[in-house]
């Protein structure tokens, strides 16, 4: 016989019809019963993982290989190497505040798709091709002001791929599945760049074919993907308590973190881990800067990297998905990761040769691993509502986008204060912090227990959505 758990809801004067705006309450514990997820319409695992996995990669080849590479190479060719880093600063902090606008307006539209198609195919397939057109784009452009256009349009484009396809966990991922599938997420975050690395190192460096032949990447793993799902429109009601108007859209990019700290806290672990691994996008002019290494031979290093990188990844990410579901643990697999990421930060800085940085590049890349396997199921763990999957994941989300906008805006502060010793050391130094925050979010099957040093993971339910 199954008990019915109990989890935390927050309990608001609105839930009972009462006009009067309290402050933010204090949560109550109430008896709610589990979602049915046996009878619960849903791809067959054996299609949805591949297409997951296919999407995540097909969103990384298109976002990930033109920061690591192309667009170094882009920006070198029409700012010069004097002025290509500041160049690269504003292009991708541009980019990255987009990506942060787009993304949970990305996952609301997406929760509220009523098209045959679903509610996340939709979206994926969207993002994929419209973003792929403005990709081969930026290959043509001549000045700087233009590449930042449109690499802005690229960000808006891929993140409602990015979040839909988050959601997709959150819909169909049976909670005791979610760490190992979580850490075969987590694979693609170097599986896509080495893909995007390999293909685009095949073509002539620097040439308008590399930027067609990721985008073409981008675009074919996103249709296999959604070929292999099946998948739902949103429910035919709209919620009558969501608010509209100036309201509605602020609610788009906030849930309150003091009626949810611990999806307060989820958001300040990823936002911190995130501003860490920033430090990758770096390697390129790290390699140029200080080794010297010409434009033409950097490629083939930063590819190499990737290649370690992923073996290393790949290890720890699986590994650490597939025990945690076994073990019922997420927080140790979250601090060991961060520690060892950062302790990489630490020796990329003070690396004194390229075979050091390629020691360094591993240990961030068995962190990372480590870190981004749980990351997903802890944040899919603490989610308000269900029902708001997408929009609540892309909130996360901005804890991804918000690094890539806030690091190179500062990077050329802490390079002209103390080189890549200052950056590196100081996002270190945020990777540790992440690694300490995690200690504030209850650990599986621990969520209900008191604690002076975790705070409660809160629910509302439909009814309750304006007061988050």
């Amino acid at each position: 016989m199954e008990v019915t758990p109990t989890i935390q809801i927050a309990h608001t004067k609105e839930c009972v019809g009462m006009s009067a705006s309290p402050p933010a309450p204090a949560a109550s514990t109430v008896a709610v019963a589990d979602e049915d997820w046996t009878n619960k319409p849903r791809t067959p695992m054996g299609r949805l993982v591949p297409a997951v996995l296919l999407s995540q990669i097909g969103f990384y080849v298109a976002v990930l290989t033109p920061i690591q590479l192309l667009l170094t190479l882009h920006l070198t060719s029409l700012a010069g190497g004097g002025d290509a880093t500041g160049a690269f600063g504003i292009v991708t902090g541009f980019g990255a505040l987009v990506a942060l606008l787009f993304n949970p307006i990305a996952g609301r539209i997406s929760d509220r798709t009523r098209l045959k198609f679903g509610r996340r195919r939709t979206w994926i397939l969207f993002g994929a091709l419209s973003g792929a057109i403005a990709l081969v784009a930026i290959s043509a452009t001549t000045e700087v002001w233009q590449v930042v256009v449109l690499w802005c349009v690229v960000q808006a484009c891929f993140n409602f791929q990015f979040a839909a396809n988050n959601a997709l966990v959150a819909d169909q991922v049976p909670p005791g599945r979610r760490g190992g599938i979580s850490g075969l997420v987590g694979l693609t975050l170097a599986a896509g760049p080495l893909l995007g690395l390999a293909v685009a190192n095949s073509v002539e460096p620097g040439s308008a074919l590399q930027w067609q032949a990721i985008a073409a990447v981008a675009v074919v793993v996103a249709v296999v993907a959604v070929l292999l799902v099946r998948d739902f429109p949103a429910g035919a009601r709209p919620d009558p308590q969501r608010r509209s108007g100036v309201a509605g859209v602020f609610q788009t990019f906030w849930i309150n973190p003091m009626r949810h700290p611990a999806f307060g806290w989820a958001w300040a672990v990823r936002f911190l881990a995130t501003c860490a691994y920033a430090g990758t996008s770096y390697y390129a002019f790290f390699l140029l800067q200080r080794f010297g290494i010409s434009a033409e031979e950097v490629g083939a290093i930063v590819l190499n990297i990737s290649v370690i990188s992923i073996v290393l990844l790949a290890g720890a990410s699986v590994g650490a998905g597939y025990l945690s579901d076994a073990v019922k643990r997420q927080k140790p697999f979250v601090i060991v990761g961060g520690i060892i990421a950062s302790s990489g930060l630490v020796l990329m800085a003070f690396a004194p040769s390229i075979t050091m940085v390629y020691v360094a590049a591993a240990l961030v890349a068995l962190g990372t691993g480590a870190f981004f396997a749980i990351d997903l199921a802890l944040c899919i763990r603490v989610l308000p509502n269900s029902a708001d999957a997408g929009r609540d994941l892309a909130i996360i989300n901005i804890a991804n986008s918000l690094p890539q906008s806030l690091v190179p805006f500062i990077a050329p502060v802490l390079l002209l204060i103390g080189g890549y010793v200052a950056l590196f050391g100081f996002l270190a130094l945020l990777g540790i912090l992440g690694s300490v925050a995690v200690l504030r979010i209850p650990e599986i099957g621990q969520e209900h227990s008191a604690s002076r040093w975790t705070v409660p993971i809160t629910r509302h339910n439909a009814m309750d959505s304006t007061s988050a």
